[in-house]
C-alpha cells in the first residue's frame, strides 16, 4: 500500500484531507516561504508547493507526497498569513469592498517514481464593505492569524463576503480536493476504490 504524506503544518489542510477517508501522515516541511525577487504570485505558490513536497522526500522515499500553498492577491499586492491581530485587521480593511483572487497551489509528488503533478487553482472572492467594528469583532472571535487574507471561509469568515467564485470551494480553505482526487488517481490511489 502506498504511503500518503501531507507536507504541511496546516491544520486546515489536514482536516480537508481527512474528508477523503484516506490514511495519511502529516509532516511539517522545513521551507523558507519568503518570495523571491521578481516572482509572480502564481510562481510563488507553485514553487512553495513543490518545495514543501520535495522537503520530505528524503525521509519518505516510497510515498505520494502532497504539498500546497496559498496567497491572496488584491490590487497586485500579495497577502499571506497576518500572524497578529493588528495585521489581520489591516488585511481585512484592505480587502473591504474589493475583489480578491486566492491562489492555491497543489503539488503531488511520487517520491519513488519522481512523477510530479502541479496545479494552481484560482478562487475569486468579492468582499462586502466592512466596518472597523465588524473587522475587529471578526478578528477577535475567529482569530484568523494563520490564514492568508485573515479569514476562515469555512467558519464565520463567510459573513465577510458578497460572492465566491471558482471551481472548488475547498481550494479557498487551503487544499483543492477536486484536483487532488484526480492527481491521486494518476498515482493509483482511488478515494472511492
Amino acid at each position: 500500500m502506498t504511503i500518503l504524506i501531507l507536507a504541511s503544518s496546516s491544520q486546515y489542510r489536514s482536516r480537508l484531507l481527512e474528508k477523503l477517508g484516506l490514511p495519511f501522515q502529516r509532516v511539517t516541511p522545513a521551507v523558507d516561504e519568503s518570495p523571491e525577487t521578481g516572482e509572480t504570485p502564481v510562481q510563488l505558490v507553485e514553487r512553495l508547493a513543490q518545495l514543501k513536497a520535495q522537503a520530505v522526500t528524503a525521509s519518505h522515499p516510497n510515498a505520494v507526497i502532497i504539498g500546497s500553498d496559498q496567497v491572496a492577491v488584491c490590487a497586485a499586492n500579495v497577502l499571506g498569513k497576518p500572524l497578529s491581530e493588528p495585521r489581520a485587521r489591516a488585511q481585512l480593511a484592505q480587502l473591504s469592498g474589493q475583489r480578491v483572487t486566492f491562489l492555491t497551489s497543489l503539488c503531488v509528488l511520487n517520491s519513488a517514481s519522481g512523477n510530479q503533478q502541479l496545479e494552481v487553482v484560482s478562487t475569486p472572492v468579492e468582499f462586502r464593505e466592512l466596518s472597523e467594528i465588524e473587522i475587529a469583532n471578526y478578528v477577535a472571535r475567529e482569530q484568523p492569524l494563520d490564514c492568508a487574507g485573515a479569514f476562515k471561509s469555512e467558519g464565520l469568515g463567510i459573513a465577510l463576503f458578497k460572492t465566491i467564485g471558482g471551481s472548488d470551494p475547498n481550494a479557498l480553505v487551503g487544499l483543492p480536493l477536486i484536483s487532488l482526487c484526480r492527481m491521486l488517481r494518476v498515482e493509483g490511489i482511488e478515494v472511492l476504490g
